[in-house]
């Protein structure tokens, strides 16, 4: 056994050990199906911290992407996550892989038709990082230009200005907690945290598209699936949860065709904006007492990782809900300080009934009830 161990590694060492090729031009489709130990081959400028996670989890041999993982457009995190779990990065901007490997074939890094792979190694991603932060000036124009662009469309000012037609639910919102649950970074942290605050207020769950998959591995069952049904999967479709497939604002619905085929009933709910966009308004314009964000999109490395012309719609909903809207890690932190308050608060009232008690116990009526209570016990 030890000796075979060896020869793996000496085979890694000379790049001479066989990888199932895995490709994907849609990672957060592809990172669900992978197996440890294989060759990713992925097309994803600026890889996002959220999808890295993802590949975290699935343990490739390595990744090689035909883009470049760092743009310079931002910072984006996503290269550090995978470097930092001792996962090697390659970039092929030279030619294109998908048109000359095949899916499921197995190689060596030694291949030909690997050799102009050009290593991303974390010195090189500093600098490049380094340089991406410079640009963080212009980014954020960008997005104030975005956002103003937005607002020119009648459809998406609607998003802050008129309620529109709404789904009809079986679940009730009206006067509840509802907690919105997206697949972002730190939704699984965010989700252990919550613990306390889940088995106290038992809040109406919504999850938007793959989160659902991330609830039932939990144990807890989402009342609500809400998205373009690109990431969740088959089986968490047939959970029992209400199915809304979110549609473009002309009614076009790409997910609804995947619902119907699986038998599963949906309902449409046409809005301009992201499915978690959707999620937030929805909870909102049903009524909900408060909404508790987890996984969402909440500062402006968020809005450029999440790679949609400046996440416009998502910033001018959460202008439209902040009233009602509280991140996770807030009300974790109200329930953890609450938590540790209960045995400061027996100290201090033991402490404050001290006193009293000496006192008590100097009277003749405090004796004679300190005798009985002896005798009570001691009987």
């Amino acid at each position: 056994m030890i000796r075979s161990q060896l020869f793996t590694r000496e085979k890694e060492k000379a790049g001479m050990l066989l990888v199932e090729v895995r490709l994907g031009r849609r990672t957060k489709v592809l990172a669900p199906t992978l197996t440890p130990g294989c060759l990713v081959v992925l097309d994803h400028p600026d890889l996002d911290a959220v999808v890295a996670q993802m590949l975290v989890r699935a343990r490739p041999y390595a990744v090689i992407n035909c883009q470049p993982f760092v743009t310079g457009r931002y910072p984006n995190r996503g290269p550090g996550v995978l470097l930092d779990a001792g996962i090697p990065l390659y970039e092929s901007q030279e030619r294109d892989l998908f048109s000359e490997l095949k899916e499921g074939e197995r190689l060596t890094l030694a291949d030909s038709r690997l050799a102009h792979l050009t290593a991303l190694v974390p010195a090189l991603l500093e600098q490049q990082l380094a340089a991406a932060r410079q640009n963080l000036d212009t980014e954020l124009q960008r997005f104030a230009q975005n956002t103003l662009q937005f607002l020119e469309k009648p459809e998406e000012r609607a998003l802050l200005l008129e309620t529109g037609e709404l789904p009809e639910l079986k679940t009730n919102l009206v006067g509840r907690h509802v907690l919105v649950v997206v697949r972002g970074e730190g939704y699984e942290q965010d989700l252990e945290r919550l613990t306390f605050y889940l088995r106290d207020q038992k809040p109406v769950m919504i999850a938007v598209d793959g989160a659902a998959d991330a609830l039932l591995a939990l144990g807890i069952r989402p009342a609500i699936i809400l998205g373009d049904m690109d990431s969740v999967s088959d089986s968490a479709l047939r959970c029992g949860a209400e199915v809304l497939v979110h549609a473009y604002p002309d009614g076009r619905a790409p997910g609804k065709e995947r619902v119907e085929a699986l038998g599963v009933s949906s309902i449409l709910f046409p809005m301009a904006g992201t499915s978690e966009d959707a999620a937030l308004l929805l909870a909102y314009e049903k009524g909900a007492d408060l909404i508790v964000a987890v996984g969402t999109h909440s500062n402006l490395e968020d809005f450029l990782d999440k790679g949609r012309g400046g996440m416009a719609s998502t910033f001018l909903v959460r202008l439209k809900v902040g009233s009602r809207l509280v991140d996770a890690r807030g009300v974790s932190r109200l329930y953890s300080n609450r938590r540790s308050s209960v045995p400061l608060l027996l100290i201090l009232t033991l402490s404050a009934l001290f006193p009293v008690i000496v006192l008590a116990a100097s009277t003749p009526w405090g004796q004679n009830a300190w005798a009985l209570l002896m005798r009570s016990l001691f009987r």
